[in-house]
C-alpha cells in the first residue's frame, strides 16, 4: 500500500477553514432560532417540536451525501461540491429566515410557518456540508495526524462558534436596536444572520479553492482499495446492521450527548429568560404588550449568544490543549472527563441565580462540546474502511440525529408535564444525562485502542 504524505499545518487548517463559517451559522442558529420562533409566536412548551425539522433534516440528508460524496468526483473533487452547494443554501436560508414577518405579510402563523420551513432549509444545508467536512479530513490525513486534524477542525467550529454567538450582543452594544415590535424579530438578529451567512460562504471558498483533494486513483492507492472493493455493492440496511462494533458502542455515548445538546439549545432562551431575567411562565412574545417583560427578553436572547459564545472559546481552547492531554492519557479518558465536566455544568445553572455565573456553568459544558465533536470521530476512523469512510461517516451521524429527535419529541412534555414550564429543570435534567454518557465512555473498543 503507498504511504500518505504527511500534511503541514496549514494544508490541515484549510481542510476545515470552511467550517468556521459553518459554524458560525450554526451557532446563530442554536442560539436565536427559539428567540425568532418566539418571537413570531411559537409557544415555549412547543419549541422542541419546532426544532424536530432540523435533526429529521439530518438524519434524511447525511448518510444520502455520505455515499454519493464516495462516488463522486468532480474537478472541485469529491467532497467539495457538496461543501460548496450546502454553504449557498444556508446563506440564502440565513436571509430569509429572521425576515419572515417581512416576506409572510400576514403575519402570525404564516410568518412562524414560514420560519420553521427556513430553519429546515438552513439546517438541512448545514447538514450538506458538515458530512463531507468530516470525511475529508479523514481523507487527507493519514492515521498519526487524525487527533490533529480534528482538533483543529474543532477550533475552527468554536471560533466561529464564539463571534456567531455574541454577534446579536456586539451589534447592540454597537447602536442597532435589539428590540422589535410584536410579532417581529429585532434588528440586532436579522444583521448577525446576514453577516454570519456572508462569511459562512466566504470561509467554504478557502476550503473548496485551498484544498486538492486526492484524485481517485491516487486515493486508491493510499487506501489499498481494489477493482473488487469498487465494485463490491451494499444496500444502506446492510451497512447499518454490519457497522463496525466501535461504531455501534459510540452510538450509546453519543445519545446521552447529543441528548442533552439538544436541550440546551432548545430550551435555553426558555430557562434563562425565566431563572435569571424575570420573565414569567408561559411568556408569548407575539401577545406580550408589557414592554418591561419584552425587554427582559430581549436581554435574556443576547445573553443566551454570550453564554454560547463563552462555551465556544472554551472548547476552542481545549481543543489546542486537547492532543498533548491525549498523549498523557488517552482519548477515552479525555473524552469521559470532558463529558462528566460538561454535565456538572449543566446541573450548577439551578444553583446560581446572578447571570454572570453562568458564564462557570459554560466553562464545564465547553469542554464537553470540545469533546464531542472530535474525540468519536477520532477514534472511528481509525476502525472505518477508507473506501466507505463518507458513507459510514453519514451513518455515525445518524447517532447525533437521532438523539436530537427523541430529545425534541420528549423535550416539550417533560418540560409541561413534570417541570410545570421551569426551563431550567430540564437543563439539569440534561445535566444527568451527559453524566451518563461519560460513564458510557469505559465501553466503547476501537481498532486503535493504544491510543484511545
Amino acid at each position: 500500500m503507498k504511504k500518505q504524505p504527511r500534511l503541514n499545518f496549514w494544508q490541515i487548517w484549510n481542510l476545515s477553514f470552511g467550517f468556521l463559517g459553518v459554524q458560525f451559522g450554526f451557532a446563530l442558529q442554536n442560539a436565536n432560532a427559539s428567540r425568532i420562533l418566539t418571537s413570531l409566536g411559537a409557544d415555549p412548551h412547543s419549541l422542541s417540536f419546532f426544532w424536530l425539522v432540523a435533526p429529521i433534516m439530518g438524519l434524511m440528508i447525511q448518510p444520502v451525501v455520505g455515499a454519493a460524496s464516495d462516488k463522486t468526483w468532480t474537478k472541485l473533487g469529491r467532497r467539495s461540491p457538496y461543501i460548496l452547494f450546502g454553504a449557498i443554501i444556508s446563506m440564502l436560508a440565513m436571509f430569509f429566515m429572521p425576515n419572515a414577518p417581512f416576506i409572510v405579510k400576514a403575519g402570525g402563523a404564516g410568518a412562524l410557518a414560514f420560519g420553521v420551513v427556513m430553519l429546515a432549509l438552513m439546517d438541512g444545508s448545514f447538514n450538506v456540508t458538515f458530512q463531507p467536512f468530516r470525511a475529508l479530513v479523514a481523507d487527507m490525513t493519514p492515521e498519526d495526524q487524525r487527533n490533529i486534524g480534528y482538533s483543529i477542525q474543532s477550533f475552527l467550529i468554536n471560533v466561529g462558534a464564539v463571534i456567531g454567538s455574541a454577534l446579536p450582543f456586539i451589534l447592540t452594544a454597537a447602536g442597532i436596536a435589539n428590540e422589535a415590535d410584536a410579532g417581529k424579530v429585532a434588528p440586532s438578529v436579522i444583521w448577525s444572520f446576514y453577516i454570519g451567512g456572508s462569511l459562512l460562504l466566504i470561509s467554504v471558498l478557502v476550503t473548496v479553492f485551498k484544498t486538492k483533494e486526492y484524485p481517485p486513483e491516487e486515493f486508491e492507492a493510499y487506501n489499498n482499495i481494489t477493482e473488487e472493493d469498487k465494485a463490491q455493492k451494499e444496500s444502506f440496511w446492510k451497512l447499518l446492521l454490519n457497522m463496525p462494533k466501535t461504531m455501534k458502542q459510540l452510538s450509546i455515548v453519543q445519545l446521552f450527548s447529543w441528548f442533552p445538546l439538544f436541550l440546551l439549545w432548545v430550551y435555553s432562551t426558555t430557562a434563562i429568560s425565566q431563572h435569571y431575567f424575570g420573565v414569567p411562565i408561559g411568556f408569548n412574545a407575539e401577545t406580550e404588550t408589557n414592554m418591561n417583560i419584552r425587554r427582559a427578553f430581549d436581554e435574556a436572547g443576547n445573553w443566551v449568544g454570550i453564554c454560547f459564545a463563552m462555551y465556544s472559546l472554551v472548547a476552542a481552547l481545549f481543543s489546542v490543549a486537547m492532543p498533548k492531554i491525549i498523549q498523557m492519557t488517552s482519548r477515552k479518558t479525555v473524552y469521559a472527563g470532558s463529558l462528566l465536566l460538561g454535565g456538572l455544568g449543566f446541573i450548577s445553572t439551578y444553583f446560581f441565580h446572578s447571570q454572570y455565573m453562568l458564564l462557570v456553568s459554560m466553562v464545564g459544558i465547553g469542554i464537553a462540546w470540545a469533546g464531542i465533536l472530535a474525540l468519536p470521530y477520532a477514534i472511528l476512523s481509525g476502525s472505518l474502511p477508507a473506501k466507505r469512510m463518507g458513507i459510514y461517516m453519514g451513518l455515525f451521524n445518524l447517532t447525533v440525529v437521532v438523539p436530537q429527535i427523541l430529545s425534541g419529541l420528549f423535550g416539550g412534555p417533560i418540560l409541561r408535564t413534570f417541570f410545570g414550564g421551569q426551563g431550567i429543570y430540564i437543563l439539569v435534567m440534561a445535566g444527568i444525562v451527559m453524566i451518563l454518557g461519560s460513564f458510557s465512555v469505559a465501553f466503547v473498543k476501537s481498532e486503535t485502542e493504544k491510543q484511545d
